[in-house]
Order: C-alpha cells, then structure tokens, then sequence
C-alpha cells in the first residue's frame, strides 16, 4: 500500500501521526509526506538568514522523516500561517501534483475544524485533490489530529474531532518521540501539548479508551473496498 501524509507545517506529520507512519513503514507500506509551507516565515519574519533557517528545517524534516521509515518527503514553499492569503486553486494543485505522483492508496490530512487556520485549509485542498472522479487511486481518506490545535478549538458540532479508528501504536512510542525531538525548535516543556511527555501520556489515554495501549486516533472520511 502507499500512503500519502499531507501536513501543513513540518512536525504536524510527527505530532499527528507518527506511530502509525512508523508502523506502516515497519510494516512494508510505502510511505510519503508533503509539507505544504515552509513552517517559518512567521515564527521569524524579518530575520535576514530566513532562508537559512527554512533549509534546517527541511533537513530537520528529512531527519524526522527518515526515523519514521518515509519513503521521500515532498516539499511546497508556501509561507507559513498565511495559507489564508494564497489562492485556493494554487494550494489544490500543489496536492494534486503530489498526489498524482505517488498515487497513493490512502491519504492522511488535518481536521477540518483545527484552530490552526493552515490545517483548515490543508484539510480543504485535501478534500478537493483526492475527489472521487474516475482514476482516482485514494480509497481511503483520513484527518488526524495534531496537539495544541485540534483540542484547542471550541466543542462545537463542526469543530469536534470524533475519531472512528484507530492505531495502537505498541513499541513505536520512542520512535515517535525521537522523531518529535528532531524538531528542536518545536517542542516545548511539560504541560505544553507540544511536549513530549504530553504526546506520550495522550497516546496511551486515547489507547485505554479502547482498552489498549498507546494509540493515535483518526476520524475516516472515506473507505472504498
């Protein structure tokens, strides 16, 4: 099978999903990643060695990548936290090119209801770059949820994440989190969702729920058997 992980900023795809990507590797799939923006003009516009800086964190990104097993990390240059401000069509054809070229099986994307407006409009480009028209090759559709975005929003119908799958994660738990601790500018200190030890704790609450182990869970758009 091939999988294709869209992630609005590098980490998303580690914070969100990154025991599932690192067992699917483990497993045999082929794994693949799109970061749509550059994850930095934001946190440090007007910084002249931005563009220093924006190739770190590719190299981050290929690092935290390569411990999850990814196969190739896709990049767009998008700037980060204005992907309001970018035409619609142009952030589409972005993951429609990607999509087209790895042809993936199943795709991963944000929730539509984040706080984060990037992983609004990622979600929605996703919806439109994986429609089911004739040739499409997804069948399979998912949204993951990313820490200190998708449970800071309000508890609102159309903003709550309702996950109705799910992957235990057993024994990819330290593998995520080294993938995590690649990102040094990311994490942050403990209560911060963006911890470590939160993102494990949280796991393994979404896994008891289940009455399992540690877990990351997602909420299925589509399944075509």
């Amino acid at each position: 099978m091939k999988v294709l992980v869209v992630a609005a900023h590098p980490d998303d795809e580690v914070y969100g999903m990154g025991g599932t990507i690192a067992k699917l590797a483990s497993q045999g799939h082929e794994i693949h990643t799109l970061i749509v923006t550059d994850g930095c003009t934001a946190q440090y516009a007007g910084r002249p060695d931005l563009p220093d800086i924006i190739m770190k964190k590719h190299a981050e990104a290929l690092e935290a990548n390569r411990l999850l097993g990814v196969r190739e990390v896709h990049f767009g240059a998008f700037p980060d936290m204005k992907l309001d401000t970018v035409p619609h069509v142009q952030v589409n054809q972005l993951i429609e090119e990607t999509v087209d070229t790895v042809q993936p099986d199943a795709v991963y994307t944000h929730f539509g209801g984040d706080v984060n407006l990037d992983h609004q409009m990622v979600y929605r480009s996703t919806l439109v770059a994986v429609r089911p028209v004739p040739g499409q090759t997804v069948r399979e559709l998912y949204c993951y949820r990313v820490p200190s975005s998708t449970e800071w929003s309000p508890q609102l119908s159309y903003t709550s994440f309702l996950p109705n799958t799910m992957t235990d994660i057993s024994g990819f738990e330290d593998t995520k989190e080294q993938a995590l601790l690649v990102y040094q500018t990311e994490t942050r200190s403990y209560p911060h969702p963006r911890s470590p030890r939160y993102v494990r704790e949280t796991d393994r609450a979404r896994g008891l729920e289940w009455g399992l182990g540690p877990a990351e869970t997602f909420w299925q758009l589509r399944s075509l058997r």
